[in-house]
C-alpha cells in the first residue's frame, strides 16, 4: 500500500501499472520513457527527497532497481547499459515531488557519442 497525498500521482497510482513491488517499494514504466522500457523505482512512503528515505527504503528501492535491470536485460538483449538516475529538487529538473529512480536502459548507437553519460545535464559539459 502507497501512503501519502491525494495529489500525488505516485501515491495514488493505478496497480495494474506496477510491475514489480516490495514491502516499501514499487515500479513503474516511465509513462514519458528516454528509452524503451525506462521505469521507475518508487519508494511506497510519500517523500520528495532521495536523501530522506530510510536506509531500508533505500535497500528497497536498491533492491527493485537491480531486478528491473535483470528483467530489462533478459527480455530486451539489445540492451547494452543502463543509467540510473534520480532528480532532487526543482533545480535538477525534479517535476514530480515524490522522489523517484529512473532506470533507463541503453542501446548501442541510441545517441552518437555516449561518452560523458549522465554529465550530459548541462548541456556541452559531458564531452572531457
Amino acid at each position: 500500500m502507497v501512503t501519502g497525498t491525494q495529489s500525488c500521482i505516485f501515491c495514488n497510482i493505478e496497480p495494474n501499472l506496477i510491475i514489480i513491488e516490495n514491502e516499501l517499494a514499487y515500479g513503474i514504466r516511465d509513462s514519458f520513457p528516454v528509452t524503451s522500457l525506462h521505469s521507475l523505482i518508487i519508494p511506497k512512503r510519500h517523500i520528495s527527497n532521495y536523501f530522506d528515505l530510510t536506509q531500508k527504503e533505500l535497500m528497497a528501492c536498491n533492491e527493485l532497481t537491480r531486478k528491473l535491470q535483470t528483467q530489462i536485460s533478459e527480455r530486451d538483449p539489445t540492451v547494452t547499459g543502463f543509467n540510473v538516475g534520480v532528480n532532487i529538487g526543482k533545480t535538477a529538473g525534479q517535476t514530480i515531488f515524490h522522489s523517484h529512480i529512473h532506470l533507463i536502459p541503453r542501446r548501442e548507437g541510441d545517441v552518437p557519442n555516449p561518452k560523458g553519460g549522465v554529465r550530459h545535464v548541462i548541456p556541452e559539459k559531458g564531452f572531457y
